[in-house]
């Protein structure tokens, strides 16, 4: 299926192609057409599935304005330039990306789009002289929006389509206080686009009631669908897993790794110590100054670093072309971000590996993380670093594939139980 065929103008078609986009994933097919239709959308795909493109072609052809001949008392385009789009993401990082994709569309099209990028961590100055004349779109995390709304460098009142890229993340407490300020300066009548890899039961709730009857667009990871990555998990003493990082880097190969942990300073101490080792390696997270972050980023998109260490900072939205390996030192704190931080690897089409290090203390979590995914990842060890301590034995619903495993919706009631307790006993139930 072409992307003409999704009702995109050859214009748009050509500038996808420009992009690299020659062939509609699963979550363009479904998004695109609804998009232009106008509806609100709520989408979940997983990562690296095109969820970017998945919006901006659309929003892109809506800012275009119509042929004179289909409407000729059409102005080609206003005198002056509003926001009637907006874009929220949560990071930094994120924002540029989104603006970057926009901004290289919107070059190949015959009519002008100005597509301006606002987030913190920079000079504010900068980004009120470039938003000068306004623009068609804005790409901004809330706090900086919020901050150059105060300064009258812009205004929301006339944004026709509202897009929230990593939702879920956007809709959390973290930002529930900015976004409901944001939401206040927008006018009741747009189109609202939530896009997500993953949404919790609580975001779906409240997401419902920012959509007005939305096209829901679930795609599934199934077998065809999901990236392929290749999960492990090795069992490793926490003091000793510096050490068998360096090992599995040397042993295997491997040129370009993106290694997770819980806290800025383990990033920092982390990535000295590889360092010291001989392994090119640096850290990453939100202490380091904008211009610190950019400059990691774009080196470990160029591959010269051999090692970035980084907290949950780098597990969103963050597209890093053939990565192939993604490390969990430390565990995530819940079974979504692991989502996210091994969607790192294994994105448009290529293969990746993730590795988990788990200890008798991270066991029953990473047990939640498989309940989770619906899947068992076996454990290894590693000679020379098997664990000193016992790990807790596997529960059944893990090793069966047919166990209920604890997922909601699927376990056994109260009823159950007693019929299977009345069973054991030998009485009849």
């Amino acid at each position: 299926m072409p992307f003409s065929s999704l009702g995109l103008t050859p214009a748009l078609v050509l500038a996808a192609a420009a992009r690299g986009y020659n062939t509609p994933t699963a979550i363009q097919r479904q998004a695109i057409p609804a998009v232009l239709r106008g509806a609100d959308v709520l989408a979940t795909a997983q990562t690296g599935s095109g969820k970017t493109a998945a919006f901006a072609l659309p929003l892109l052809q809506m800012l275009q304005p119509a042929p004179r001949s289909a409407d000729p008392n059409a102005s080609i385009r206003p005198k002056i330039r509003v926001v009637r789009t907006l874009v929220l993401v949560p990071t930094r990082e994120l924002a540029a990306q989104v603006g970057e994709v926009l901004h290289g569309l919107a070059q190949q099209l015959p009519h002008p789009t100005k597509v301006a990028m606002l987030f913190g961590g920079v000079s504010i100055n900068p980004q009120m002289m470039a938003l000068r004349g306004s623009a068609d779109v804005v790409v901004a995390t809330p706090g900086r929006l919020l901050d150059l709304v105060e300064h009258n460098a812009l205004r929301l009142g006339e944004v026709q389509h509202l897009v929230l890229d990593e939702a879920d993340r956007m809709l959390d407490l973290g930002f529930a206080e900015e976004l409901k300020r944001v939401l206040a300066l927008l006018p009741a009548k747009r189109q609202t686009l939530f896009f997500s890899a993953t949404f919790a039961p609580e975001v779906e709730t409240l997401a419902r009631g920012l959509l007005n009857e939305p096209v829901r667009i679930a795609i599934e990871n199934t077998p065809e669908q999901a990236p392929d990555i290749s999960q492990r998990a090795i069992e490793v003493d926490d003091a000793r897993r510096t050490q068998l990082l360096r090992h599995l880097i040397k042993e295997n190969g491997w040129s370009s790794v993106l290694v997770f942990v819980a806290t800025q300073y383990a990033a920092e101490h982390v990535a000295e110590k590889l360092y010291k080792a001989g392994i090119y390696a640096t850290a990453f997270h939100g202490s380091l100054s904008q211009g610190a972050r950019k400059q990691v980023l774009a080196e470990l998109k160029e591959k010269r670093w051999e090692v970035v260490v980084s907290t949950d900072l780098a597990a969103r939205g963050i597209d890093v072309a053939h990565l192939p390996v993604v490390v969990n030192f430390d565990l995530p704190r819940s079974a979504t971000d692991y989502v996210h931080r091994i969607g790192r690897t294994g994105r448009a089409g290529a293969s990746g590996i993730a590795v988990s290090f788990v200890n008798a203390a991270s066991e029953a979590h990473f047990r939640l993380i498989e309940k989770h995914q619906r899947q068992r990842v076996p454990r290894e060890q590693i000679a020379g670093f098997e664990p000193t301590a016992t790990l807790a034995p596997v529960a059944p619903s893990l090793t069966d594939p047919h166990g209920t495993g604890g997922i909601k919706g699927k376990r056994p009631s109260k009823k159950d139980k007693l019929r299977a307790a009345a069973a054991a006993a030998g009485k009849p139930s």
